[in-house]
């Protein structure tokens, strides 16, 4: 090459450093910009409880950043446990129970919680028609032992949600007499009111008493659909 281009001996060195150390550059380069495995980053979002405002998401974000897996499980698990110990119901028990009145339980809860916090049935009640497995809603009333309250129209929003809960929760144990029944009692008969009750009573009052269910079907607004709904829950 000395030859060939006419270099001088430091020349020739000269060159052969350069381009040993654009080698080294080249190999550096490569090595840097290589491909390598990326992990994809750990995302742990915590669900912050109704009405915090915001200030739950800063927090655990900035935990996420700072702090490990076991901080971040940490504080998971303690604002799960305050959200789920926020929320409740407020619900009423009667009847013939051992400590009734106005009980508070968790959200979630069903018919069997309330009768234990109401301290439990008292011995030889019939709960037959009590369904303890049924969910509970905040503001019901759960009446053991008698018969259905009458349902509010309105109230909570859902009529009927509301009747529902009160015929499952305190349908009548006992079929209602006609002949003895006071319109209070009659009111508790799925589909009969103030009127329809009143219109049995004045029935048994112009026929002397009803001798048989089927004299029902005599009664000024019942028809066959209503006579079918209410013959097994009513006795001369």
């Amino acid at each position: 090459m000395q030859t060939r281009c006419g270099l001088e001996r430091r020349n020739v060195i000269a060159l052969g450093v350069l381009l040993l150390v654009a080698g080294v550059f080249a190999v550096q380069h490569f090595w840097v910009g290589r491909t390598q495995p990326v992990r994809a980053p750990e995302v742990v979002r915590a669900a912050a409880p109704f009405g915090d405002g915001g200030g739950g998401a800063g927090e655990s974000e900035s935990g996420a950043a700072g702090k490990g897996a076991g901080s971040r499980a940490s504080s998971v698990g303690a604002r799960g446990a305050a959200g789920a110990a926020g929320a409740e119901i407020v619900v009423d028990v009667s009847g013939k129970v051992r400590e009734p009145g106005v009980h508070r339980l968790p959200a979630g809860s069903r018919v069997t919680d309330a009768l234990r916090a109401a301290g439990g049935v008292r011995p030889g009640t019939n709960t037959e028609g009590l369904n303890r497995a049924r969910f509970l809603v905040d503001g019901e009333q759960i009446v053991v032992g008698g018969p259905a309250p009458a349902a509010v129209p309105g109230a909570g929003g859902a009529d009927t949600a509301g009747a529902a809960g009160s015929a499952a929760g305190a349908a009548p144990t006992a079929p209602v007499s006609l002949n003895t029944g006071t319109a209070e009692q009659l009111n508790t008969l799925p589909g009969v009111g103030p009127v329809l009750a009143q219109h049995i009573i004045d029935y048994r009052t112009q026929h002397g008493g009803f001798r048989s269910v089927d004299e029902l079907r005599q009664v000024n607004g019942i028809g066959d659909r209503r006579f079918a709904d209410l013959r097994d829950l009513v006795q001369p």
